[in-house]
């Protein structure tokens, strides 16, 4: 791939930037937090560990859409991270303008009212630490406050190249080059 001169047009840059880390694997996960209209919630493969003492975390939340304001604004949220088993749920919070806690949903309000969906391979209830504008989104940090156990033993889910896949023992590289 030929690299793009330094005054490449900023389209350009982008369409070039996503390229690239569609082909960077990463998990998945939904976060939850609770609206003022309701439970609220989006599908992301932008979370990241930051710390471990204390467990702390950072997700990149795209502004403009009611779920992306209600975890920006919210007190407390849930970080639930997916298996295989989750594809569709996945699927489902990464839709615009679905219904997404329907009453075919297994989910209960946590402790601080955040969203918890059940069924989950590992759910992480936070509280917001900070909020750093970044682009067209913001970058939100959140202490780890409660590591729940979500019942799932099924793969990881992982997004790569725009498709969802399953990490399991297979995928390892057990002393292959």
């Amino acid at each position: 791939m030929a690299p793009l001169p330094p005054d490449a047009r900023p389209s350009d840059l982008a369409a070039a930037f996503r390229t690239a880390f569609s082909a960077h694997p990463a998990g998945v996960a939904i976060v939850t937090a609770a609206g003022p209209d309701g439970p609220a919630g989006i599908t992301a493969s932008s979370l990241i560990s930051v710390s471990a003492e204390p467990p702390v975390l950072a997700v990149s939340i795209t502004t403009g859409s009611e779920s992306g304001a209600a975890l920006l604004a919210g007190e407390a949220m849930a970080v639930h991270l997916l298996t295989t088993a989750n594809r569709r749920l996945a699927e489902l919070f990464a839709r615009p303008g679905s219904h997404r806690f329907g009453f075919d949903m297994d989910w209960y309000a946590g402790p601080a009212g955040e969203p918890i969906i059940r069924g989950v391979g590992t759910v992480l209830r936070c509280k917001p630490l900070d909020r750093m504008p970044a682009g067209t989104g913001v970058v939100l940090a959140a202490q780890v406050l409660q590591v729940l156990e979500g019942g799932s033993s099924a793969p990881p889910l992982v997004y790569h190249r725009r498709t969802y896949y399953a990490l399991d023992a297979w995928s390892a590289l057990r002393g292959r080059p």
